[in-house]
């Protein structure tokens, strides 16, 4: 069962080498605050051209998602529609940028 730390740690830098035009798209920094189990502090600076992902909260951030460590794997599974979480209050946006949002589920999605 994959975490949020595989899918922050491997999966987003691994979609971004693929498709670097989503790094110049989404072109901000972003703090992924993941809690419960297995959560943590991440920060995803797309406005490098490598190096994107880091533990911890580092840079002034355009936006901080909120979510759990299950709600996110089950996300990024599609076992959870992000729009929904989002509705339920499970995903949060800070703030709520829905341009950005948008962006961003394109690279977890």
């Amino acid at each position: 069962m994959a975490s949020a730390q595989d899918i922050i740690e491997t999966d987003i830098p691994e979609v971004l080498k693929q498709k670097p035009e989503l790094a110049k798209d989404i072109s901000a920094v972003i703090h992924f605050n993941i809690t419960g189990d297995n959560g943590g502090t991440w920060t995803l600076d797309c406005t490098k051209t490598e190096g994107w992902v880091a533990k911890g909260a580092e840079g002034t951030p355009k936006m901080t998602v909120t979510v759990s460590n299950d709600d996110f794997v089950k996300i990024r599974a599609k076992q959870l529609n992000a729009q929904m979480a989002a509705m339920q209050g499970k995903l949060k946006f800070k703030p709520m940028d829905m341009a950005l949002a948008m962006k961003l589920a394109k690279l977890l999605g």
